[in-house]
């Protein structure tokens, strides 16, 4: 019997991946590439290569000539499952790269509805659109591909954040418009501009409420509150032994890991035992082990068996 509630999670996922290739459509034909402009990764890349083919190879087609590769690459290291959901938002992505290529009237260009003059606002809101649209393929278990793979890759075994590794990835392709006749300095930094836009949203897209925060409750009625968080919302609770330096009298400190989502939550609840609490929330670069993200250490080589004890 068919599962209709999966049917409709898995169409749903699907059209959350159009509607990220959509977005990185948008940003690229839209915005940079009507306006002579690139950035980083593979998108940046096929620009460029338009650019110095004149538009006869436009940038759709070094974008699947280039993700055929990295695919295969992908399936390897993810499974087929992933390499389904990649190879849809590569296609998808490809055949809206080559539709809206013809769209005259959505080019950001003088005459156009979409049209900026302050030139530094179209990498930005570019940076922006791409790293909505690559955030939400990712949420859902795809990728657009390019540099988005290498960056997943390297995301799965060590603790490295998507956007360190797409400032590091992108570096050596903003670079490559100075390679082109007439191009300046100021070309170049365009890209780092949209570079910038899109590392500090694309974290937040993806990892969205799912991000880890610590907190530090002090409160008088630690043991309620305690006993709350570990019976209703199944989270571990550490209490710290402390010392009240005006007092000089010992109290008992909670320290808390969760979701930023589940923050709300213990705040109402911690108001209404205590209303004399007092807390701290900070952000956490990153929580693994059990109920957070799994430990990442790299890939573990076998050694050798020499006959060493």
């Amino acid at each position: 019997m068919i599962n209709k509630e999966k049917v409709f999670g898995v169409l749903k996922d699907y059209l959350v991946m159009t509607l990220g290739a959509l977005f990185v459509t948008i940003a690229w034909e839209a915005f940079m590439i009507p306006n002579g402009m690139s950035a980083g990764g593979l998108m940046g890349l096929c620009a460029v290569i338009e650019f110095a083919t004149g538009g006869a190879f436009i940038a759709s087609y070094s974008y699947i000539a280039i993700n055929a590769l990295l695919i295969i690459l992908a399936v390897l290291v993810f499974g087929i499952g992933f390499g389904f959901r990649t190879l849809y938002c590569i296609g998808i992505q490809a055949l809206m790269l080559k539709l809206f290529a013809g769209f005259e009237w959505i080019r950001a260009v003088p005459g156009n509805f979409l049209y900026i003059p302050e030139n530094i606002m179209i990498p930005i809101i570019a940076g922006v659109l791409e790293a909505i649209g690559v955030g939400l393929a990712i949420r859902k278990g795809g990728s657009t591909g390019g540099t988005d793979i290498v960056a997943l890759i390297v995301n799965k075994y060590w603790p490295v954040s998507l956007g360190t590794m797409f400032l590091i990835t992108d570096f050596i392709i903003i670079t490559s418009i100075l390679f082109l006749p007439g191009r300046a300095f100021g070309d170049m930094m365009y890209g780092y501009i949209m570079m910038a836009a899109y590392a500090a949203v694309i974290d937040f897209v993806v990892v969205g409420d799912r991000g880890a925060v610590q907190l530090l409750v002090f409160s008088s009625r630690q043991k309620e509150i305690a006993d709350y968080i570990c019976n209703k919302m199944e989270r571990g609770v550490t209490v710290l032994k402390a010392i009240g330096w005006y007092t000089k009298q010992e109290k008992d400190v909670l320290l808390l890991l969760m979701r930023r989502n589940e923050v709300p939550e213990v705040t109402r609840i911690i108001k209404d035992l205590d209303g004399k609490a007092f807390m701290t929330v900070n952000k956490v670069g990153g929580v693994y082990g059990e109920g957070f993200e799994e430990i990442k250490a790299g890939i573990t080589r076998k050694k050798k068996n020499n006959g060493d004890s």
